[in-house]
């Protein structure tokens, strides 16, 4: 499934300002003053999905790139804490800042990395012009493991809740969540996961999810606000945003 899979709608308003303004439409309580503006899970939002009952991808504070390489780059997936500083960009990512930067541009509006294979609804990620969001970008600190003979492509991200990425695989990456919550699903290359492709991760977590046996589980965890996933070459993986979120994917290609 092609990273990208947007579509360019050209001669409309600038659609920026408009997914802005229909992904933060949801009533905000106090407690979410730290999210930069966007919404968490609230009235307007489309279901409340909660956080796995066990994450069973490990965690790891300040790994090292020889841990890293050892045990991880071509093995299996693993969460990063602590490697990088990048409070300036979050600043950066929040709803007022992003609109007073971005809000009268022309943005690539994806319909294939959303609710499913169809293309029937609009999800703010993919293959992003560098130059106009270079302003952006150079704030933004990716984590600082390489892979050798690949080289890093930036993809930022803006979801509503219950919105998500079925079933897919590519090249390695990683994945870092600004604000928000992103629930991941992954299972090595040998080892299918059981989909339709024209069914969204919500459906797929509440109809087929249950029935599987705890040998044919995924690994999933929900990936937190200034977190990192890794997530090793072709290994199988879904998305499901649990709040409004923000997110920037370096692929190494």
């Amino acid at each position: 499934m092609p990273r990208g899979g947007g579509l360019m709608a050209p001669g409309l308003r600038p659609l920026l300002l408009l997914a802005f303004w229909m992904l933060a439409s949801s009533a905000r309580s106090p407690a979410e003053a730290n999210d930069g503006g966007w919404p968490r899970y609230g009235p307007g939002a489309p279901v409340a999905v909660a956080e796995e009952e066990r994450c069973t991808v490990e965690r790891r504070v300040d790994l090292s790139y020889a841990e890293f390489m050892q045990h991880y780059a071509f093995s299996r997936p693993v969460i990063l804490q602590g490697l990088t500083d990048n409070s300036r960009f979050r600043v950066l990512c929040s709803r007022e800042r992003l609109l007073a930067s971005f809000g009268d541009s022309v943005v690539r509006l994806s319909t294939a990395n959303t609710y499913s294979y169809r293309k029937d609804t609009l999800y703010f990620f993919g293959d992003n012009n560098f130059t106009e969001w270079a302003s952006l970008f150079r704030h933004y600190s990716p984590p600082p493991f390489g892979l050798l003979g690949t080289t890093p492509a930036y993809s930022f991200g803006i979801a509503g809740a219950g919105s998500g990425v079925p079933f897919h695989w590519h090249g390695p990456g990683f994945s870092e969540v600004i604000y928000g919550r992103k629930r991941w699903f992954l299972y090595p290359p040998e080892k299918t996961p059981e989909f339709h492709p024209n069914k969204t991760t919500l459906a797929w977590l509440r109809d087929t999810y249950p029935a599987l046996a705890p040998s044919a589980r995924p690994l999933e965890c929900t990936i937190q606000a200034g977190e990192v996933l890794y997530f090793p070459d072709r290994w199988w993986h879904a998305t499901l945003n649990l709040d409004t979120s923000v997110f920037i994917s370096t692929f190494l290609s």
